[in-house]
């Protein structure tokens, strides 16, 4: 513990430091007699382009409040904002700045601890991959999921909802005045995505990890619940902080793979597994997938939200929280491990709630899905590796082989997935290059839309194949993060409309099925991709994350961030 003088300012006179920081904190108005206190920091992330964490300035308020009851020094700071839908070309290029941004200033500024303080997709793996790297003791604290809207009677929700719509608009079957009535009701009070998207996913990850409070992953962001967990975790943040627990002692190769489990069981989404494989690199830890593929196989599908299932993260709040599901898989998680308040998970967990909504909650006997909701498939398109959500997709399509269409961009995909003289029918499947990080910052594209034609003749799942991301909020059979990406050279390049490919979920596989000479051929003859992340004048930032980030098997981390061997 060393308060305010933690890290002193380096003027060559130590004790100058100290008086000149003593100084000027009184400048804030704070009594002397505060200045001997732990020093809690809070980590904020409101913007108003952030409308996820619009109500964050009270929800600080409240971890304040907790810190000083608990004879703490609040001390606020703030970070880069990750607003998802507002950022060019996505929020993921973003992520390992914010990250930088926590790490240093948690580890430069006078701090025995830290509330980190966020919700929006990308903001919690940075805020934690960040904090572990620091390696000061840190709690996480989520912002909340939204409250659901109504439409003519309907419950909605971000953005499952918001995709179901779109679908039923792109297929002429919602007017354009209706599809405007809709999105005003869409997303209605401050919080993350309503349903099991990378936010509300993320927010589970961390409580199973032991970084954050029990039952604080799912109170909605509007909810009374919400700001006494906040206060609850500015206490336990002085707590942590004269216990000199860090990261490091909590999360370990035990609580990450309590927390794929929790993944599996929850139907959460396939960004989370990029965000958990770079939080754990950050301390020296991997994740095997062929033990992702062994917990899937072995961890069913307990939660029945959108968009596996019909419910909202409101109604897994009322249901018991997270806790509830931690109870049902309490045989297959190793309880042993530390939380960051200092007890085991088994201790947390305890004896369970009286009432569970079994609706929401299936119990381990009569799970809504026998096998977890993501498989890691491995295959000659994709030698590193690439991940499809079954717990999302059509079962009809787990075993398919068809004809590729492909799309060479983005920009290829916009201008003619649409065209009504596109070569394609509904048993083909959709391949879109150059989507991964050097591609194209490896953004949500992975969901591609079912060809405009196609849509209108009712058809609403097809196999899609790509080095992109996917909205956990979205559905479909949709193989991403196909690895090495396209960019690169990976295989995915190689591929050309016409061509066969094979999809097996249930050998986790993904095949090129052409020969090795004339995809040999074709490599001879492939151009250097030419993207906006490949651009050699490049510079700032976008240089670093071009010179830098890693594959998707990797967590999309930059490889001078991870602890050297």
């Amino acid at each position: 513990m060393s308060g305010i003088y933690r890290g002193l300012v380096s003027y060559g006179d130590p004790e100058f430091s100290k008086y000149l920081r003593r100084a000027f904190l009184h400048a804030s108005g704070r009594s002397p007699e505060s200045l001997d206190r732990p020093v809690i920091g809070i980590a904020t992330s409101a913007s108003d382009f952030n409308p996820c964490h619009r109500q964050q300035p009270e929800l600080v308020k409240s971890v304040a409040r907790g810190i000083i009851a608990a004879g703490g020094l609040p001390m606020e700071f703030p970070t880069i904002s990750l607003g998802e839908s507002f950022l060019e070309p996505t929020a993921m290029v973003y992520r390992n700045l914010m990250a930088m941004d926590v790490e240093e200033l948690v580890r430069a500024q006078p701090m025995d601890g830290v509330v980190l303080v966020g919700g929006c997709d990308k903001t919690v793996p940075a805020q934690l991959m960040g904090a572990f790297s620091a390696g000061r003791p840190a709690i996480q604290l989520v912002t909340g999921p939204m409250s659901t809207g109504r439409y003519q009677g309907e419950r909605l929700g971000a953005c499952t909802d918001c995709r179901r719509f779109w679908a039923h608009y792109r297929a002429g079957e919602v007017s354009a005045d209706e599809i405007g009535r809709v999105e005003r009701n869409l997303a209605t009070t401050a919080g993350t995505c309503a349903v099991m998207g990378t936010a509300s996913t993320m927010a589970c990850i961390v409580e199973a990890l032991g970084m954050s409070l029990p039952d604080s992953a799912a109170a909605p962001a509007v909810h009374a619940d919400r700001l006494r967990i906040g206060e609850a975790t500015g206490a336990a943040a002085v707590s942590i902080a004269v216990a000199g627990r860090t990261p490091d002692q909590v999360v370990t190769a035990a609580s990450i793979r309590n927390a794929l489990r929790v993944l599996l069981a929850i139907g959460g989404s396939t960004n989370a597994l990029i965000h958990l494989t770079a939080m754990a690199g950050r301390l020296g830890l991997s994740i095997d997938p062929d033990e992702l593929n062994a917990l899937s196989d072995t961890t069913p599908v307990l939660v029945e939200l959108k968009p596996t299932g019909s419910h909202y993260m409101e109604d897994l709040h009322a249901s018991g929280g997270l806790p509830a599901v931690l109870r049902e898989l309490r045989d297959l998680l190793d309880l042993s491990v530390l939380t960051v308040t200092g007890e085991t998970l088994g201790e947390r967990l305890g004896d369970g709630p009286p009432w569970v909504d079994r609706d929401v909650v299936r119990p381990l006997s009569a799970p809504a899905r026998d096998k977890g909701g993501l498989v890691w498939l491995r295959g000659s398109l994709a030698p590193s590796g690439a991940l499809i959500k079954r717990s999302a997709a059509d079962p009809a399509l787990f075993e398919t082989t068809g004809r590729a269409v492909v799309f060479s961009s983005l920009e290829d995909l916009a201008a003619r997935i649409d065209d009504p003289d596109l070569d394609v029918e509904e048993n083909d499947v959709l391949v879109l290059q150059n989507a991964g990080p050097l591609g194209a910052g490896m953004p949500e594209a992975g969901y591609l839309p079912i060809p405009g034609k196609l849509a209108r003749r009712g058809v609403r799942d097809m196999v899609r194949i790509s080095d992109a991301r996917m909205s956990g909020t979205a559905y479909g059979t949709i193989v991403l993060h196909v690895t090495p990406e396209a960019a690169l050279g990976g295989p995915l390049a190689l591929v050309r409309t016409g061509d066969q490919i094979r999809l097996s979920v249930s050998e986790a596989r993904l095949d090129l099925l052409v020969d090795s000479d004339e995809l040999e051929r074709r490599r001879a003859a492939l151009e250097p991709a030419q993207t906006g992340f490949t651009d050699p004048s490049l510079t700032g930032y976008r240089r670093l994350f071009r010179d830098h980030v890693l594959g998707a098997d990797r967590g999309c981390d930059f490889d001078f961030c991870l602890p050297s061997s």
